[in-house]
């Protein structure tokens, strides 16, 4: 493979990136949303927060992986996730949690 056609595949793949985030910012994956109203990669941000990590460390890479977004970007809609009563009918145990430990890191500031 030529060094151009690299470069025109990773602003293909940069482009999609870019509408799959805007697609989870909107609820919407493109693909099949469950019971719920949840899509799958919204379905999937509550599965890496559900699961246990070793540490920082392996969640990120898993993030990466699995998910195809930066850490920060993973947060940013993670956050916004806590807020829809879509998630919250999905898995309420795992958005309880993390919205008391958002509730906690802002009363701390």
């Amino acid at each position: 493979m030529t060094e151009e056609r690299d470069g025109a595949d990773g602003a293909e793949d940069a482009a999609r990136g870019r509408e799959d985030d805007a697609d989870a910012a909107r609820g919407s994956d493109g693909g099949g949303e469950d019971a719920g109203g949840l899509g799958a990669r919204e379905r999937d941000l509550l599965a890496v927060e559900r699961r246990s990590w070793p540490g920082p460390g392996a969640k990120e890479r898993a993030v990466r992986e699995r998910l195809g977004l930066s850490p920060t970007r993973y947060y940013q809609l993670l956050n916004a996730l806590l807020d829809d009563p879509r998630a919250l009918a999905h898995d309420p145990v795992t958005v309880h949690r993390l919205r008391r430990v958002r509730d906690e890191k802002r009363a701390k500031r």
